[in-house]
């Protein structure tokens, strides 16, 4: 009497940022003889926290982008290149243009997208939109022997944690630091601009004093507690009146991928994909969500950055093992934000978990351990 082998169980991860590929390395490691297909656009990570450091020439964008060709051979990854464009059939197929894929089980990591429909909003530039952007920031910044910069970042207002506020305090005093080592911050003025009277506060009461009190110290002008309103080539429109500037930088607030509108999957009311305590996606079975594209449940700061999108897939691949024995999931990410606020020669350290909240001052330590963690992280994808 013959027996049927049966196969390995496919998993589907959609992404290469850092979820999807803390995904796979999880997977990998605890999961050895699991099938897992990658799909995304490029087989490349970009390392955006860096992305900092290419205004100020400390990095290129070439430093930041890292091909991916010898990561998936040595996890056994088979790769698919293409954009995915909707989920069907209970999650069990990934509609991409380039073709669908089917899977056993799936993990969502493909990202959130910013929120862009204030009026003249193609005047501001992004930098979390990727090294061209940040590219495009050194450019401007470097032709600049006078004027004004007004730096600021926005939110989605049916979802307080969709912000990503801590990069542009990172942008901004470091774009500080920068012109005063080119001598041209005498010639060159900055200003803040945010619709909160105390912009920060996600990262904590200590924080926001903090960043606001480094605010005055490097002379940065503010404009706070106005919403801002459009953008034009002559500067920063808001409900508190007009913020002149030679250069926009503005973050938008974020929402959910493009392509939710293509499927079933639940939607929080900021426009992400809904998810349980546990990463699920409710009322779909083994599909799984880690990172921006997901709403999870938790504290109103629960932060949009790469250490939580870490952990919540390291709880997805655990919850999706347990699912594939019959078994209730068990593993829930911890909520926590840790940020190094990074000032070029110096760093501000701030750290937040459900129990407290800790600023340490501006120290130089900071700043290199930010660069010594990120040396760290990028070995995996370098050897």
């Amino acid at each position: 009497m013959s027996s049927t082998v049966q196969p390995s169980p496919r998993v589907v991860i959609l992404g290469a940022g850092f979820a999807a590929l803390t995904a796979v390395r999880e997977l990998r490691k605890r999961a050895p003889r699991t099938r897992i297909t990658l799909v995304a656009p490029k087989a490349e990570f970009t390392y955006l926290p860096s992305l900092i450091w290419i205004p100020s020439g400390l990095r290129k964008g070439s430093d930041l982008i890292l091909p991916l060709a010898t990561f998936l051979k040595d996890h056994e990854v088979e790769f698919v290149a293409g954009r995915v464009t909707g989920v069907s059939e209970d999650g069990r197929t990934v509609l991409t243009d380039t073709g669908a894929v089917t899977n056993d089980a799936l993990i969502i990591a493909t990202g959130g997208r910013f929120i862009k429909k204030l009026p003249g909003i193609e005047h501001a530039l992004t930098l979390c939109e990727g090294v061209a952007s940040a590219e495009a920031i050194r450019d401007r910044v470097d032709a600049m022997q006078s004027g004004r910069i007004a730096l600021g970042f926005g939110g989605n207002p049916n979802e307080p944690s969709a912000m990503r506020g801590g990069p542009m305090f990172e942008l901004l005093f470091g774009l500080d630091t920068h012109l005063r080592q080119q001598g041209k911050r005498e010639r060159i003025e900055l200003t803040f601009f945010n619709a909160a009277a105390e912009p920060g506060k996600r990262l904590g009461e200590k924080a926001v004093s903090g960043l606001l009190a480094e605010m005055a110290r490097r002379r940065i002008d503010t404009h706070l507690g106005h919403k801002p309103i459009g953008f034009s080539e002559r500067g920063v429109d808001t409900e508190g009146g007009h913020v002149n500037a030679d250069l926009i930088l503005f973050m938008p607030g974020l929402t959910g991928p493009t392509w939710l509108e293509n499927s079933t999957l639940p939607k929080s009311p900021g426009g992400f994909i809904q998810a349980d305590e546990y990463c699920r996606v409710p009322g779909f079975e083994r599909v799984f969500v880690a990172g921006d594209a997901g709403s999870f449940p938790g504290p109103d700061w629960l932060p949009k950055q790469a250490h939580m999108a870490d952990l919540q897939a390291k709880a997805a691949v655990t919850n999706l093992l347990l699912a594939f024995q019959g078994l209730p999931p068990a593993a829930q990410p911890r909520p926590e934000l840790v940020c190094i606020v990074d000032t070029l020669d110096a760093g501000i350290l701030v750290y937040r978990d459900p129990k407290r909240s800790w600023l340490f001052p501006s120290l130089r330590i900071f700043h290199w351990a930010k660069r010594w963690f990120e040396m760290h992280y990028l070995k995996i994808f370098r050897s």
